[in-house]
């Protein structure tokens, strides 16, 4: 079984419904988004996948989310926009675009002290 990890980021702001701190107002991040997906299989190339293809993949797939306040996104109309549901969004609707390679766990900092980790 090969892991291959790609990392990218986005910016955007979010508040935490029900949270009685200081997130519950609006505020930003800049968000870091690592990937790990996982095959059992080679081209014919011998790669998993080229990193330029996968990476541009997780790019195109972060601009839905790049600027916009993440409250405002189908999704997160009744998901709290915690970096746990972040994480779990990304590993599931992510896990979409890039089959047939499976998502592993998808990492999410929302700083640079402060990260969630989903997997199943």
């Amino acid at each position: 079984m090969y892991e291959l990890t790609i990392k990218s980021d986005f910016a955007s702001a979010h508040f935490v419904r029900g949270y009685p701190g200081n997130c519950k107002d609006l505020h930003g991040h800049t968000w870091k988004v690592e990937v790990t997906l996982e095959s059992g299989r080679l081209d014919t190339t011998g790669m998993v996948v080229d990193f330029k293809v996968i990476k541009q993949q997780l790019k195109d797939f972060l601009k839905h989310m790049d600027h916009v306040c993440l409250n405002d996104l189908a999704y997160f109309k009744t998901a709290n926009p915690t970096t746990e549901n972040l994480a779990q969004y990304i590993f599931d609707e992510f896990g979409k675009v890039c089959q047939p390679l499976k998502v592993k766990k998808v990492r999410v900092w929302e700083s640079e002290t402060s990260d969630v980790t989903y997997y199943k």
